[in-house]
């Protein structure tokens, strides 16, 4: 019976091991999920692995050869509890996958915010500065106040522009 375990990754290297591990005939799973990286001092949107250095692989303990993993490309090591591999229920596998859009992006939830919740703006035209938000606005975005030389003005930005402070 094949069960889900846990790979570690060298820093940066989870796609390498992935795809290492496939063409060796293993079935892996790396999340992808959307994150904010700064490049040359600018915020930008890329899809990054939701969990960084880990991936999934899906090994029998009967007829799956485990010795070629740890000396795999990109590959850390197979990561354990003591003496047994850590073994990830099949139920949080099938739990992160159903929320893949149809890209294989996993959607994570959308922060509730509350009105006068302080917030900062990540990216754009006002990254960087902190600001009131007021309500919420179809399309997922927002309004929040910005205060500008002792005035507060209100703009309208995405929803994902923005995070608690």
């Amino acid at each position: 019976m094949k069960a889900w375990y846990l790979i570690h990754s060298k820093p940066g290297q989870e796609n390498t091991a992935k795809e290492q591990l496939q063409r060796q005939g293993f079935e892996t799973y790396l999340p992808l999920t959307p994150a904010f990286r700064k490049r040359r001092g600018r915020t930008i949107r890329v899809i990054a692995p939701m969990f960084p250095r880990y991936l999934f692989i899906h090994l029998s303990n009967e007829t799956d050869d485990w010795g070629p993993i740890r000396s795999t490309i990109g590959v850390s090591t197979l990561v354990r509890f003591g003496m047994e591999p850590a073994r990830v229920p099949d139920a949080l596998i099938q739990a992160i996958v159903s929320r893949e859009d149809g890209q294989g992006v996993v959607a994570l939830p959308k922060q509730e915010y509350e009105e006068g919740q302080n917030v900062r703006i990540a990216t754009g035209p006002f990254e960087g500065y902190e600001a009131v938000f007021t309500s919420i606005l179809p399309k997922d975005r927002v309004i929040v106040l910005l205060k500008i030389a002792e005035n507060y003005v209100k703009i309208n930005v995405d929803q994902s522009d923005i995070e608690s402070i």
